[in-house]
């Protein structure tokens, strides 16, 4: 999202902005703020029921049952679709832009049905059965096309299998034979050679419904490997003519198998029925609800990956409201553009996203000495509000200061939700300032369906991720190797819920070793209740190993860590059982270094700069600072590192979808690397 970054940075602000506004008039601009429009729904001190066993529930659950759906008429998918036509008729549902000077060109709820009727009656003209036994793969980015296909295994009771879009041939070959999937739909001709390069060991898949017109070239292909290849507008038409009621499916009827994004080995199956779908969106429709109201006049861009629950639950939460779902044009580089153009209300992002953002501006008014004071200034008064709950775009500070990154998102978002990662307590503080909305934090995972806790709007507070969703009892469980006991507060997070997945798809031991005998979900993440009834995540099971000396490294939290540096773009900690230490391979913060260079007199040029020595003891001396401070070990502080040029990223394929790390892809490509950080160690 470079375009994005890049104009986020540019705050402009002048030296006599700054000598006008004085202190004084900011301590005037304080005492005259307006009432408070985001009051919380709870005691803030106390936000969660506390069990005698030490189990936590919401405050939000009726009668003690954990919430199953938010409206008696929502039990499937099919339900929430349903409620958003009632609710919205010819409204607006899905827009696309195909142009830089386009407008978004729409299709209404009805349109959006009858597409997806003639899709589903098309797959049941080619012979699939209207059950939970026939899946459906998707092979992607966001488009309307990938709405019609979901929407029509809902309507017809079938599965949708998502593929990532980043998903290479081996992953998807793998997935299709496990899935015993016959049908993939597919946009692109590139997708579509990445399939037929697999066909011979895929005896499943009998046709590529593709959404690009096919070449001869690639339909000769396709007739080679004895797959049919259909373009998507004439798969629609034979559905047009061979038209179907709907056979919707039952609340318990699986409704899709959501693939992990394989940070280790194949990729696991997330079995997802449509009870669990709507229970965990229910619960978070009903949290967020306390904070704005949801209409068909609201509007979603959809650019996070529709393959990863998170982008798909909320989507589920806008048909659910009758809400508008604009997709960007496929490119990261041109999403400013389509936000502006789209003006959004509705905005979930990743912290990935919104660290990017802050160093950005932070790093722009490093130079000037007013401009930071100026930025430090309004930081502090719209946090105060904050504090006061108080939420709103039309302050002196929205004027002067944050007014063109309000702009960046068009100018109208009143909510962001942020998950897959926490956010730094200062990131958070300046979102909030600088973006003049709710703003509300959740964790969960796909083997939740989504969510497990969440944030309470008009809470101030931060460091943490909320309390537990009303459809989630939640409790911590020792981890004694670790160090970790639920006396102390501290544990693995356990969820229990009707938004639990049923299981891994065909893989029964997985299953049992994630699902405990009394239904219980393990996360493999380290959390810890805080005072106020919230959940801090603190560490991760999962992604441990020992040193030679017997202690437990646990990678994701170090790399967590050492990002916070201003230097770092990105970490990657690793290390093994035979030695007594761990080494990073480091990517410079490519927004931040040209400047710093430039100041020291050396070259901006990134690959010089990860060669320069001085370099590396400045951000080797800064990252173990910054780890020293946050409390790590001397164990577990890197004693050797080198620096890397290149961003890790989906392209290259060291980040999963939801940008984490790959760890086994990073460790193949950097061993040589690491093999050598340990060798000039051990000198």
């Amino acid at each position: 999202m470079s375009a994005f970054l890049s104009d986020a940075g540019a705050l402009s602000i002048g030296a006599g902005v700054v000598t006008a506004v004085t202190a004084a008039a900011a301590t005037y601009y304080l005492s005259t703020r307006p009432e408070p429009n985001v009051l919380p729904t709870i005691d803030l001190n106390d936000q969660a029921v506390v069990l005698e066993d030490g189990t936590r529930l919401s405050r939000f659950i009726k009668d003690g049952k954990l919430m199953k759906n938010l409206y008696d008429d929502v039990k499937t998918l099919y339900d929430a679709f349903q409620r958003g036509m009632k609710i919205s008729g010819d409204e607006p549902c899905l827009g696309t832009r195909t142009g830089p000077n386009l407008e978004y060109q729409w299709m209404t709820y009805k349109e959006v049905f009858e597409n997806s009727r003639a899709f589903g009656s098309a797959l049941l003209a080619r012979g699939l059965k209207p059950n939970d036994s026939s899946f459906i793969g998707i092979y992607s980015v966001n488009r309307p096309e990938w709405v019609f296909t979901e929407q029509a295994c809902s309507m017809f009771s079938m599965v949708s299998v998502p593929l990532y879009d980043s998903l290479g041939p081996d992953a998807c070959k793998f997935i299709i034979k496990q899935g015993d999937i016959g049908y993939v739909v597919c946009d692109t001709a590139q997708k579509t050679r990445n399939l037929l390069a697999k066909a011979d060991q895929c005896p499943s898949l009998k046709c590529i419904i593709m959404m690009e017109t096919p070449s001869e070239e690639l339909t000769t292909q396709a007739s080679k490997c004895k797959v049919d290849l259909v373009q998507f507008s004439d798969f629609l038409e034979l559905g047009k003519k061979n038209l179907k009621e709907p056979m919707p499916p039952k609340e318990s009827d699986l409704a899709t198998v959501c693939y992990t994004s394989g940070t280790t080995g194949d990729p696991k199956g997330v079995m997802l029925t449509h009870a669990n779908l709507i229970s965990n969106m229910s619960a978070v429709a009903k949290t967020a609800l306390m904070a704005i109201s949801v209409n068909s006049n609201d509007v979603h861009i959809s650019y996070l990956p529709l393959a990863h629950m998170f982008e798909r639950g909320m989507q589920i939460i806008c048909f659910m409201h009758g809400c508008r779902i604009g997709f960007f044009r496929g490119d990261v580089k041109l999403l400013t553009d389509d936000m502006q153009a789209l003006k959004p209300t509705l905005f979930i992002t990743v912290p990935r996203l919104l660290n990017r953002i802050y160093d950005r501006i932070v790093n722009s008014v490093q130079g000037s000495a007013l401009k930071s004071k100026l930025l430090e200034w309004a930081v502090k008064a719209k946090t105060k509000e904050v504090e006061s709950f108080i939420v709103r775009k039309d302050s002196i500070w929205d004027k002067l200061v944050f007014g063109k990154v309000q702009k960046l998102l068009g100018g109208r978002v009143k909510i962001v939700i942020t998950g897959s990662a926490p956010l730094e307590a200062k990131v958070f503080n300046f979102i909030r300032a600088a973006f003049g909305c709710v703003v509300m934090e959740g964790y969960g995972q796909t083997e939740a369906t989504a969510g497990i806790t969440f944030s309470i709007a008009g809470d101030p507070s931060t460091g943490h991720v909320g309390c537990p969703l009303p459809c989630c009892k939640v409790k911590l469980v020792d981890v004694p190797e670790m160090g970790y006991y639920a006396k102390d507060n501290k544990g693995e997070i356990c969820s229990y819920s009707p938004s639990t997945f049923i299981g891994y798809f065909k893989n029964e031991e997985k299953t049992k070793e994630t699902i405990d005998d009394d239904g219980w979900l393990h996360t493999g993440d380290i959390g810890q209740w805080l005072p106020n009834g919230t959940l801090k995540i603190i560490d991760r099971k999962k992604n441990i190993f020992k040193l030679s000396q017997g202690e437990y490294i646990a990678t994701e939290k170090i790399e967590n860590c050492y990002g916070r540096s201003q230097f770092v773009a990105q970490a990657f900690v690793d290390g093994n059982s035979l030695k007594n230490n761990v080494v990073g391979i480091i990517v410079p913060d490519p927004e931040v270094m040209p400047g710093w260079a430039e100041k020291e007199g050396i070259s901006p040029d990134m690959t010089e700069l990860c060669k320069n020595k001085k370099v590396k003891e400045m951000i080797f001396k800064d990252i173990v600072r910054i780890g020293k401070e946050a409390g790590l070990k001397t164990f577990e502080q890197v004693a050797n590192i080198t620096l890397y040029p290149e961003l890790f990223s989906l392209e290259n394929n060291l980040l999963t979808p939801t940008f984490k790390n790959k760890r086994p892809v990073l460790r193949k490509k950097f061993q040589s690397v690491i093999d050598d950080l340990y060798a000039e160690i051990e000198k």
